[in-house]
């Protein structure tokens, strides 16, 4: 972790804010519950006021997400603005609407790390989110100045091709996970979730990577706790969703996370109602979250999570940049 960042570790401020910058998306991928195409997109100012409104909070890193970000016709606009309020900034895409000239245009902006969902090699009725689809776009990132992760969701419907996929990425030089799919807001899954042998042996493999160096972008610390969500091992920990991590809809709703959802005005929010949040809630049992999860068990045991992290950047010292230890975590959607 910057030391930036690692402040937060020991004050009541945020470290990140997730904002949707549309819920319109081009896709419309089965186990996805975070987009509506009947809504238009939110103006400009109202976004550029939720920015503002986060760095008044304290929050040091900002996620920009959908829907499919790269819909939104002011994108770069949000991006140049939350860095001039001293964020950092990511954004989350499905990856179809990239060109050369998208690429350089939010590089000029300011964006600093962008995430590429892929699911498999080839489009499915659950999930059109494929390598075979974007392989050329992913091609134009190869030397950009922003860092560059795939990320994956994996079930039933993915597992077939989820290693060609994390295979391919690799080789072509970019950090890759794939991340258990997680329910719905009403806790429960759209899609068939698979076999948990399978699943389970998806994931030792994958830490198998990792141990060996490959760049595997995630951390120790949320690899084991999807093997204890596998293995239906209780993880003891304190949510922090609402409090050092949260989410605003593109309309302004206070969301403490993606799958908790409140009508709060986020224009409206005070740090006393953030550190209300610091609680364990009834729904973190089985958190897929993931982005939570690690920021979550980072405040928990911040020495134990960093020593993870340590041994492994020392098993990969021949990969620079493979990790940034405690740094806040896309969300996978």
């Amino acid at each position: 972790m910057g030391i930036k960042h690692a402040k937060r570790l020991f004050d009541s401020k945020p470290i990140a804010c997730h904002l949707y910058v549309t819920d319109q998306c081009n896709l419309d991928c089965s186990y996805c519950s975070e987009y509506d195409n009947s809504v238009p997109h939110p103006e400009l100012g109202d976004l550029i006021s939720y920015v503002d409104k986060a760095a008044d909070l304290g929050c040091l890193h900002m996620g920009l997400q959908g829907g499919e970000p790269l819909l939104y016709p002011h994108l770069c606009e949000v991006i140049r603005h939350t860095r001039r309020r001293g964020m950092s900034v990511s954004m989350s895409t499905n990856g179809f609407l990239l060109e050369p000239s998208v690429i350089s245009d939010l590089e000029e902006a300011g964006l600093q790390s962008i995430q590429v969902s892929v699911d498999r090699m080839t489009p499915s009725e659950s999930t059109r989110k494929s390598l075979k689809t974007v392989t050329r776009r992913l091609k134009w990132l190869k030397g950009s100045s922003m860092k560059v992760q795939i990320a994956g969701v994996l079930f039933k419907d993915t597992l077939d091709e989820a290693q060609d996929v994390l295979e391919t990425t690799l080789d072509l030089g970019f950090s890759s996970h794939f991340r258990l799919v997680h329910p719905d807001p009403k806790q429960a899954f759209s899609v068939s979730v698979g076999n948990r042998d399978e699943l389970s042996g998806f994931l030792e493999g994958m830490m198998d990577r990792k141990a060996a160096g490959e760049q595997i972008h995630t951390t120790w610390t949320i690899l084991n706790y999807q093997r204890a969500l596998l293995d239906e091992q209780e993880v003891d920990w304190t949510c922090v969703a609402g409090y050092k991590y949260f989410f605003v809809s593109a309309f302004g709703k206070f969301w403490p996370c993606s799958m908790l959802r409140t009508e709060t005005d986020f224009l409206d929010v005070t740090p006393e109602l953030l550190k209300s949040y610091f609680v364990k809630k009834e729904c973190q049992a089985s958190c897929g979250v993931y982005c939570v999860v690690s920021t979550s068990l980072l405040l928990e045991k911040p020495l134990r999570f960093g020593l993870d992290e340590l041994f492994s950047r020392r098993r990969a010292e021949q990969t620079p940049g493979l990790f940034e230890i405690g740094t806040p975590q896309m969300a996978t959607t």
